[in-house]
């Protein structure tokens, strides 16, 4: 397959762009896109054999589900059977923007869609690009990441082409995204609302505007005997090429516990990749480091996290290492993407 890449506009989309982009996925096409999350893989989510394509090109697993992306609030009517009280004070406070819901779906959804599941996770996106191209494919698109499956997610065009070219009709590149990981993920099936996958909104607001909100259990560790109600949620994820393993500890011993593999790694003509903070970045005598950014401003951290991890990719690094990061916002958030690229490989740093 032929992909084309478009340039467009990120704050003003190119009609005859959107339009030929919203008549790939008519037809039963695939087209890359940016939000203000990641970049998203899109097909028809009411197409069955449009979402088993996704799957495909992806290399993933067909019981993980998709989000079906929306672009008007009336549309989330013909694909749930319902929707709660505290999901429509959500939605009114939180959409346009980094939220996923999972609600009952109705019989317009595929199984195909929702991985086999009575629930469909359902996101109302705020990048103008995604609305227009929604819109333009008749209202419904699902989208999971546009890249490889267990792959870091793409936060730019040039990830989706290294990953996805040839896999997809088109990619529309709209520069880099603005916040870098997933979308908030919170299920409304349950009694409690419960979140299923941390994001942007953290669980503070959450309750802010709910009350009672309750983390999934499972949500920072592994658990494979558990199906999954969120994407990515069950499968390794956001994985470099090299195994990563994430150091926690005062921020001395980080630092002293890093820089003993990379004088080993040195000892053997090797080297580790590193992910420090501007505060630590100079600390570090060895290794291939990469600032991250400051503890200071979580906000960059989680928009550079998976570029990191992919410039780990083309420095042939043998391991790497990465400073744990407690933040007060998104701290949740970008433990949970850096565990499920670590594969849950944590160890703790302690005094010799």
């Amino acid at each position: 397959m032929k992909t084309l890449i478009c340039k467009v506009n990120a704050e003003k989309p190119e009609q005859d762009i959107i339009s030929q982009a919203g008549k790939i996925l008519r037809e039963g096409g695939l087209v890359a896109f940016p939000t203000e999350t990641v970049y998203g893989l899109g097909g028809n989510a009411l197409d069955a054999a449009a979402s088993e394509k996704i799957y495909a090109a992806k290399g993933r697993p067909s019981d993980n589900p998709l989000i079906v992306h929306i672009a008007r609030m009336e549309d989330l009517e013909k694909i749930v059977t319902g929707v709660p009280k505290k999901a429509k004070i959500l939605a009114e406070a939180c959409w346009p923007g980094p939220l996923t819901m999972i609600l009952p779906k109705s019989e317009e959804v595929p199984y195909e869609t929702t991985g086999g599941l009575d629930s469909v996770a359902v996101r109302y996106p705020s990048h103008p690009v995604a609305q227009a191209l929604i819109l333009a494919a008749g209202g419904f698109v699902a989208a999971p990441s546009a890249n490889t499956s267990g792959r870091p997610s793409p936060t730019t065009a040039a990830h989706v082409q290294e990953d996805l070219t040839g896999a997809v009709d088109m990619i529309l590149d709209g520069g880099q995204v603005g916040i870098g990981i997933e979308s908030t993920i919170v299920d409304f099936t349950e009694k409690i609302p419960t979140v299923l996958r941390p994001g942007y909104i953290s669980l503070e607001k959450l309750k802010e505007l709910l009350g009672e909100v309750k983390m999934d259990k499972g949500l920072l560790r592994a658990d494979a005997s558990q199906r999954p109600k969120a994407p990515g949620m069950k499968y390794r994820h956001y994985a470099p090429k090299a195994e990563l393993t994430i150091v926690e500890g005062s921020t001395e011993y980080v630092v002293a516990y890093i820089n003993q593999k990379a004088k080993e790694a040195s000892k053997r003509g090797r080297q580790i990749g590193i992910i420090g903070t501007e505060e630590t970045f100079p600390y570090y005598s060895s290794g291939v480091v990469r600032c991250i950014g400051s503890r200071k401003k979580e906000e960059g951290i989680a928009l550079h996290l998976y570029e990191v991890l992919r410039d780990f990719d083309q420095c042939e690094v043998e391991a790497i290492y990465s400073e744990s990061f407690d933040t007060p916002k998104m701290g949740q958030a970008i433990m949970n993407r850096l565990l499920k690229a670590a594969g849950h490989r944590v160890v703790q740093a302690e005094k010799k």
